[in-house]
């Protein structure tokens, strides 16, 4: 089993457990407030970038290959995924997403929320104080064991 295999298991279980405790939990199929606004573009892992590339049908790799050129062009985010299907607000290539992708508003860093203003406004409210948040400088390290992380812009070279 690929480290990276090991780490979205460990990522599922996390988020599976929030989602469990919170039934109400924002981040669910057809939201994609973080993917149309994203901080900046991905920076991936070769694996990850591999099994991207293979997931995406072919019949949406031109369209995304326009996304990517579009986003790339803005001297600034926010950015829009160029994996998102922008007439419904799915993920085209969700079962082999980023890691990025599977713990944003899940996961924090020390006193730094990783998520969107609907779960920034819960958590100000004191409604998110019992949820035991995932670590993302861990997540990080796992995957920088992997090997770098390359950014989108120079995979596009």
């Amino acid at each position: 089993m690929s480290a990276l295999v090991v780490i979205d298991a460990a990522v599922a279980a996390r988020c599976g457990a929030t989602t469990a405790a919170v039934p109400d939990w924002p981040c669910r199929a057809g939201c994609a407030d973080c993917c149309r606004s994203l901080a900046q573009l991905p920076s991936l892992t070769a694996e990850e970038w591999q099994r991207l590339e293979a997931a995406v049908p072919a019949a949406h790799g031109q369209a995304i290959a326009e996304r990517i050129r579009e986003e790339l062009a803005k001297s600034q985010g926010p950015y829009t995924c160029p994996w998102l299907d922008r007439d419904d607000d799915r993920c085209l290539v969700y079962e082999v997403r980023p890691v990025a992708c599977r713990t944003y508003g899940f996961y924090v860093e020390r006193d730094k929320g990783l998520y969107c203003n609907r779960i920034e406004n819960r958590v100000a409210t004191g409604e998110f104080d019992g949820i035991l948040w995932g670590n993302q400088v861990r997540v990080d390290e796992q995957l920088d064991a992997i090997g770098p992380r390359i950014p989108l812009a120079d995979r596009m070279r």
